[in-house]
């Protein structure tokens, strides 16, 4: 198997569910697609700092869903829900008044195993000057001691400036089986802007094994609704 398989994608359907739970005709499908894209394109940029690890989803008739697990929900609930408000308010001018609109703010509980979490802590590190060695050894530890069975944080493009060349720089510690299916891997990707390019951020997590249909309906309950 190649090297570009998304740890995700091929386990999709088996322990890992989809980001984007509906079903639509033809005519209807590439606008939910689109819609689905602005959404996410929103909350990354608008809220860049709240720590945003994903953002499922849902869409029946006449309901529109939205899940965002933050590992910092404060920021995006706001003094005493005022933001929430006004994220439903901007969201209602990408996907249009007619939907029954709920947006739902649920808590990374551990920030150190969310391996999108954990990527973008680096590229900030990354942004602000820190060696690369320090913020990945420091990433892969503070993973480690999470309860993680296993880590590996990826750097590639021109990682310092005193090689214009660019280059892959990688660190792992414990067991990562990337061709075991039931394996319960975490995986997340982000990009790094320094002065003297960009760089790419990968990382993989190893929690264990997912074994049996009961934890993989397993679900967590929401933390705010709106």
């Amino acid at each position: 198997m190649g090297q570009k398989v998304s740890p995700i994608g091929m386990r999709i359907g088996i322990n890992k569910p989809w980001d984007s739970t509906w079903f639509a005709s033809k005519e209807d499908f590439a606008k939910f697609l689109k819609e689905d894209n602005d959404i996410r394109t929103f909350f990354n940029k608008k809220y860049s700092q709240g720590a945003i690890s994903k953002v499922v989803i849902e869409r029946t008739k006449e309901r529109l869903v939205v899940n965002v697990y933050t590992g910092r929900p404060a920021v995006l609930i706001g003094v005493k829900g005022a933001n929430v408000e006004t994220i439903k308010k901007q969201l209602a001018k990408i996907v249009g008044p007619t939907k029954n609109l709920v947006v739902n703010i649920k808590e990374v509980k551990k920030v150190d195993l969310d391996a999108q979490l954990v990527a973008e802590s680096v590229a900030q590190q990354l942004e602000k000057r820190v060696t690369f060695r320090r913020a990945l050894k420091q990433a892969i530890q503070k993973v480690m001691r999470a309860g993680a069975k296993g880590c590996k944080v990826q750097v590639s493009g021109v990682v310092d400036g005193a090689n214009t060349i660019a280059r892959t720089e990688k660190y792992m510690e414990g067991s990562l089986p990337l061709q075991t299916i039931r394996a319960d891997i975490d995986y997340g990707t982000t990009a790094a802007y320094t002065n003297y390019g960009k760089l790419g951020v990968k990382c993989w997590i190893y929690k264990g094994d997912i074994l049996g249909k009961a934890e993989q309906t397993k679900e967590e309950k929401p933390d705010v609704n709106a």
